[in-house]
Parts: structure tokens; C-alpha cells; sequence
């Protein structure tokens, strides 16, 4: 466990260090999971954990709060980061929570790994065995969405928990609290007349704020009064604010103009955004995922390969990294922009679901019910059903929707090659009965 007195008696660790909190009570942030009503505040309470992964973007204190718990629970607490630990240590660990009694053992282990998403299926796996015995309790931590990079077998037997983005008033108060709070600050008299451009150059992470934050003061002399402007700390940081916030506003704009260009056919455009989000350090997964979502979206019907190139963009990209993935994404997005339009799917899918909210469930036709028993063949479970392939060229007319709701189309074609061939195909098949 940390030593927090320690640590805030020695000047020469980060002042995002000295400050870890103490306690859970002095935690910021993350009410929606540890205010009165929050999951991981009642599960403390009760004393009994499930394992769980805490996934959130940099700064917003997911190895605090698994520190946090440990020490609320009295816990034995074991730390990896999935950057230099490997199988080997993992075992190591297990082997040492089995001796210590596991399972029955009232004070059951914490292992807590940073950066899951790094470990291998390999590595996953062997933390997966001992997580269902109930040997040790897991805490994952993550930047990147569990359902991509945590095995979906650790995933399932795991509690996954947001950690949301720090508020403006969050970081305020955390400034504020160091002032205060710090042996080396309270050498100085700060005043924070003006704190935007800091909470700026922080992204929303508040280890990188604190640590700005020393770098400021430690430029004046002690004893001196240190107010803290946007100008000044601009002057001193060396840093600007980048044009490209991942976690911000800018980061919805351009993934937007991203998406729209795309849509609207203007390669150009889109390599543009495209170069913008690389010189940001974009994720490129997160790019790859929203080009599987437009191919489908926006081209879908007219042309079906654009799902399968997507998807192994997304897929290639995995593989390669930066700088190279940008090539990839290059090549698809030069791909989808110059692809003929559809969507089709998306407005059916639509219209279907908004029937569905206005209009209720209406039961399913005995003619299409499954009839594993003698008990449902006797109520006249699948009696009627007509088998399409005995028929020629596997279509046979007959009623698939409710009785109540036949006749209702959710499908409805453009101008589109592709969409008027749907359209013609369904009136072949079914005359008058889908206008």
C-alpha cells in the first residue's frame, strides 16, 4: 500500500504523487460510482467485491481508486502493469494468494492490472482460472473498451465500471486542494486567478494538471506569491493547448466531419480529417471501428464489400500500429468515400424498432413457432409452416408477420441501383402485398 505520509513529505516525487488521496473520502470525482447510491460504494459496504474492470481515459484515477479499495477492504493487494509483467508473474501471485488461504481466506487478495488491455490472450487467460475459483478478486484497468481487448470469458465474469471524464469544477477543486494541502505549495502563496488554459494543456487528466501545476510554482522562489494566469502559464509550460483534444469537444467535431465527408463522397475531404486525427494521436482502433459502422450505415446495400473491407482494415490495424496503420486507413477511406450510397438498412432497422415502441409485441404465428415437443405440436405449434426449398426456386407465399401487423413494410428504396433492385425483387415475390 502507499505510504501517503511518505510521500507527502518528499518533495522530489510528482506532486500528482504526493497527492494521492488518503482515503475514499477524499477521492474527486466518480460519484456515479461511489456517491450514496453508486455500485462500487454499495459492494464496499457490503464488504464483498466482484472483480471488476475500471475502464476511463488517463488521469481520472483508476489506480487510486484500486488502491483505495484495497485499503477499505484490508485487503492483501497485488500490482501489475501489463507493460513489464508477463505470465511468469501472474502465477508467481496466484501461487502466493492459494497459500494464503484463497477462497477461504476472509481477507481474499486484490490483483490489480494496469493496462489490461496490453496483456495477451495468453496472458488473460492465465489470470481467468484463478478469477473463477475465487482465489484472487481482479481489477482491471483500461483506456480502451474491455469489449475489444479484455477475452470475452475474463469479461463475463467481471464487473465493468466507466470512469467518467474529470469536470472543470473537479479539476478546480483538485488545484485548489493542493494549494492547501502540499508541503512544498505551502512554501508559496498561490493564487489561481485564472485556471483554463492549465485545465487545457491536462487533457481532463489530473495527474498531468498537478504536475503542471509544480512546474509553474517551481519557477518562482519561496516565499514568493504566484498567481496564475492563463498568460503565465502559457509563459512557462512551453506547451499549447493542441488543436486536436482527444477526450474534448474537438474530438466529436472532427470524427463528425470525419464521418460526413465520407457519407457526402469527398475523398478529399475525408483524407483531411483523417491526417487531423493521425497528428492528434487518434486511436486508430477508434477510427477503424467508426469506418465498420459507416460502411454499413451509409453504404450497406449498394455495396456489400465495403462491410468486409472495413472490417479488415479494422483488423489489419490491430496487427500493424502506428505509423503504418495510416496507410490502411488510407486506403479505406479513399475506398468507402468513392462507394456508391445506401442506406437502406439503417432506415428499415429504424422504422421497424419505432413500430415496435408504438405499436407493442404481437405474438408470433403458430405457423412459424418451435415445436421441439408433443405437448406444442398438440396446440398446433408449426402446423401450416411450408417449407420454402420444396418449392421452386425456395419461395413459397406465404404469412410471416402477425396477423395484426400484415402487409406492413419497413423497407423503402431510393433512386439507388441496388435499392431498386431490393424493391423489384420484393415485388416479384409478393405482388401487391408490401405498397
Amino acid at each position: 500500500m502507499l505510504d501517503t505520509k511518505k510521500l507527502m513529505s518528499d518533495i522530489s516525487i510528482p506532486l500528482a504523487e504526493r497527492m494521492r488521496p488518503k482515503s475514499l473520502e477524499d477521492y474527486i470525482g466518480q460519484t456515479h460510482l461511489l456517491g450514496e447510491s453508486g455500485p462500487i460504494k454499495r459492494a464496499l459496504d457490503s464488504n464483498i467485491i466482484p472483480s471488476m474492470i475500471l475502464w476511463g481515459p488517463p488521469g481520472v484515477g483508476k489506480t487510486t481508486l484500486a488502491y483505495l479499495i484495497a485499503q477499505k477492504l484490508d485487503r492483501p493487494f497485488y500490482n501489475l502493469s501489463a507493460i513489464s509483467s508477463g505470465v511468469k508473474d501472474i502465477r508467481e501471485i496466484i501461487t502466493q494468494a492459494q497459500k494464503s488461504g484463497g477462497l477461504f481466506e476472509k481477507k481474499k487478495p486484490l490483483l490489480f492490472i494496469d493496462e489490461i488491455h496490453r496483456f495477451s490472450k495468453t496472458q488473460q487467460d492465465s489470470v481467468l482460472g484463478a478469477v473463477e475459483k475465487g482465489t484472487i478478486n481482479l481489477i482491471g484497468a483500461t483506456t480502451e473498451n474491455p469489449s475489444f481487448e479484455v477475452i470475452s470469458a475474463l469479461l463475463s465474469r467481471c464487473q465493468v465500471y466507466n470512469l467518467q471524464e474529470h469536470k472543470k469544477e473537479d479539476l478546480d477543486l483538485l488545484l485548489q486542494n493542493a494549494c492547501k494541502a502540499d508541503l512544498f505549495l505551502k512554501n508559496f502563496t498561490i493564487n489561481i486567478k485564472e485556471s483554463d488554459y492549465l485545465i487545457g494543456l491536462s487533457g481532463g487528466d489530473a495527474r498531468k494538471l498537478l504536475n503542471l501545476l509544480e512546474i509553474i510554482v517551481s519557477s518562482f522562489k519561496k516565499g514568493e506569491t504566484v498567481e496564475i494566469t492563463n498568460e503565465l502559464t502559457k509563459q512557462l509550460s512551453n506547451e499549447s493547448i493542441a488543436r486536436y483534444d482527444k477526450n474534448g469537444e474537438q474530438h466529436y467535431d472532427i470524427i463528425s466531419a470525419f464521418i460526413k465527408s465520407i457519407r457526402g463522397s469527398d475523398p478529399n475531404a475525408a483524407i483531411y480529417w483523417l491526417a487531423r486525427m493521425v497528428e492528434g494521436g487518434e486511436d486508430p482502433l477508434f477510427i477503424a471501428r467508426r469506418l465498420i459502422i459507416l460502411a454499413s450505415e451509409d453504404i450497406g446495400l449498394a455495396n456489400p464489400n465495403a462491410l468486409l473491407l472495413s472490417n479488415s482494415c479494422f483488423q489489419s490495424v490491430q496487427v500493424i500500429g502506428w505509423p503504418e496503420s495510416r496507410i490502411i486507413l488510407a486506403q479505406c477511406v479513399i475506398y468507402l468515400a468513392n462507394s456508391p450510397k445506401s442506406n437502406m438498412a439503417y432506415k428499415a432497422i429504424n422504422k421497424a424498432q419505432e413500430f415496435i415502441r408504438k405499436n407493442g409485441n404481437a405474438p408470433v404465428p403458430l405457423p412459424l413457432r418451435n415445436s421441439p415437443t408433443q405437448l406444442m405440436k398438440d396446440l398446433n405449434y408449426g402446423t401450416g409452416y411450408l417449407y420454402s426449398h420444396d418449392y421452386p426456386n425456395s419461395f413459397i407465399a406465404q404469412e410471416f408477420l402477425p396477423e395484426e401487423i400484415k402487409g406492413t413494410s419497413f423497407i423503402e428504396a431510393s433512386d439507388n441501383k441496388k435499392e431498386q433492385e431490393i424493391k423489384a425483387n420484393i415485388i416479384k415475390n409478393w405482388k401487391e402485398k408490401y405498397k
